[in-house]
């Protein structure tokens, strides 16, 4: 019996509720887990190569980490657009 965790799809659906989960709490939190998700569904679909369960984990942490901080750094906001009051509204 093959190991779930190395189906591709499994990831593939993992992606796709974190994305779902994403949509219903937004704040780009489950969006890079989503993405690390979808990726390893890439990696387990087209490598030849039998990797652990833990293995797997960790390289999936290690994909959403990195995919979170480049999506943090894509959609954030320009440091010209942060609105700083220089007075008090009750002077």
């Amino acid at each position: 019996m093959q190991d779930i965790l190395s189906i591709w799809w499994i990831w593939l659906a993992a992606a796709l509720g974190l994305a779902i989960l994403e949509i219903l709490a937004p704040g780009f939190i489950f969006l890079g887990f989503a993405a690390g998700a979808a990726v390893m569904a890439l990696i387990v679909a087209f490598t030849l190569i039998p990797m652990s369960w833990p293995v797997m984990l960790v390289l999936w942490a290690a994909l959403s980490l990195i995919s979170w901080l480049v999506m943090r750094r894509v959609f954030a906001l320009p440091q010209s657009n942060v609105k700083r009051f220089n007075h008090d509204i009750n002077d």
